[in-house]
């Protein structure tokens, strides 16, 4: 009996999708619910399982072609499985049990080698509880969790993403092959929705930014003094996240435009605080979203950014943890950017932009010393944003992070 593979509901208001990759071609006996293949929309990357036990009998959408909710992606041929993996042998006398093979030595399937790839990690390491000792892809996201639980850190933005693969080895000197002088890439959906997000918000907002500098020393010391206890109380690292999270929050509760967008003629004002937290992924650029951070400890910011940082890196994020944000900070600086005029979030009207602490010459009571600043900048539409609201919010953060004591006493 044949099964049909149909594309699942993607979320509200997405109805198209593109085949990013199969990890089954026909003939392959799978199991149930057993990934087949993945689907990327223009927000999320999402796995498609196997409806029933048996074979992939066929394959109608090719990789990189689009399709609707509800198309049929394919066909399974149900029970055939357990017939194509029958061993085919003449009958012999039962040779002494074996130990089971190291998982390392025993084939993968495409999602755990992808799991393992992406993560630089070893399979010898890791148990297997599949068949015989085969790793499974929970085994493979169990051992990345132990391993966040065991050295657990606050994730700064794109740092959550993994490290990118080492370029090429230069090509060698003299003349090169036509062939070798470019290489053509189809662009992903989400690098799409990406690119078209970014243009309409040059076109439409009337875009301006506006710097200042911050002297992170009292955040430094303090972090210093605390990091351990906090670390060793809340199961994860103090970072300066949370710092600019809260800061952020005081700011925008007393410049409400900064966390207000433009509907038609109407302008709305957010009485809630929903920061997006700009992070690199292997998918390209993805804002999730910390919600109501105006309610959380800056231990929970850190958690939730942490999350959701391990979210985006996995490909595990839910159109839920991407929408509703009203406030998007980006740190440039985890990647050594002194300074950038970031571009903002449709429909919000600011972003912020942290970028790399440097030791820099500053005059302090009439002497010179070095001190670790930051510089900051704020991106916002001028349509609904004066500039004497933007350059205030951006001294009320700067006066938070110069003095933290005020965000923990709420002054």
């Amino acid at each position: 009996m044949s099964v049909e593979i149909r594309v699942p509901t993607l979320g509200e208001s997405v109805t198209e999708a593109t085949v990013a990759k199969w990890f089954k071609a026909p003939g392959d006996a799978v199991a149930a619910d057993e990934t087949l293949l993945e689907l990327e929309t223009d927000k999320v990357t999402m796995e498609v399982p196997s409806p029933v036990a048996g074979r992939l009998a066929e394959i109608r959408v090719a990789e990189d072609e689009n399709v609707e909710v509800g198309a049929i992606l394919g066909l399974i041929e149900e029970g055939a499985a357990g017939e194509a993996a029958a061993p085919v042998a003449e009958p012999e006398p039962e040779p002494e049990p074996e130990p089971a093979a190291p998982a390392a030595e025993m084939p993968l399937s495409p999602a755990v080698r992808k799991l393992i790839d992406e993560n630089d990690l070893d399979p010898a390491a890791i148990a297997g509880t599949g068949k015989g000792g085969r790793l499974t892809k929970g085994d493979v996201l169990k051992a990345l969790e132990g391993a966040a639980a065991a050295a657990p850190v606050s994730v700064p933005l794109p740092e959550a993403a993994p490290a990118t693969k080492p370029p090429p080895p230069p090509a060698p000197s003299g003349p090169r092959p036509d062939a070798d002088r470019e290489q053509r890439v189809r662009m992903t959906r989400l690098r799409q929705r990406v690119a078209e997000r970014l243009k309409e918000a040059q076109n439409t907002a009337a875009l301006l930014t506006t710097f200042n500098e911050v002297d992170m020393s009292a955040a430094m010391a303090l972090r210093k003094t605390y990091r351990d206890a906090f670390e060793k109380k809340h199961g994860v690292r103090l970072g300066y996240m949370s710092f600019f999270v809260t800061a952020a929050i005081v700011a925008l509760k007393e410049i409400p435009s900064v966390n207000a967008e433009i509907d038609g003629t109407d302008m709305v004002y957010k009485n809630y605080y929903n920061i997006g937290v700009a992070v690199g992924s292997p998918k390209g650029l993805v804002v999730p979203v910390v919600r109501d951070a105006d309610q959380m400890s800056f231990a929970q910011i850190e958690k939730s950014i942490y999350e959701l940082a391990v979210k985006a890196r996995d490909g595990k994020l839910a159109l839920e943890d991407l929408t509703g944000g009203t406030f998007t900070i980006s740190n440039g600086g985890v990647y050594g950017s002194l300074l950038s005029t970031p571009i903002l979030n449709p429909p919000q009207s600011a972003i912020l932009g942290m970028h790399k602490i440097q030791q820099r010459p500053m005059v302090v009571d009439g002497e010179i010393e070095a001190r670790p600043m930051m510089y900051l900048a704020l991106s916002y539409d001028h349509r609904i944003i004066d500039g004497r609201e933007a350059v205030t919010f951006l001294v009320r953060v700067k006066e938070c992070i110069e003095d933290p004591e005020r965000l923990l006493l709420d002054v």
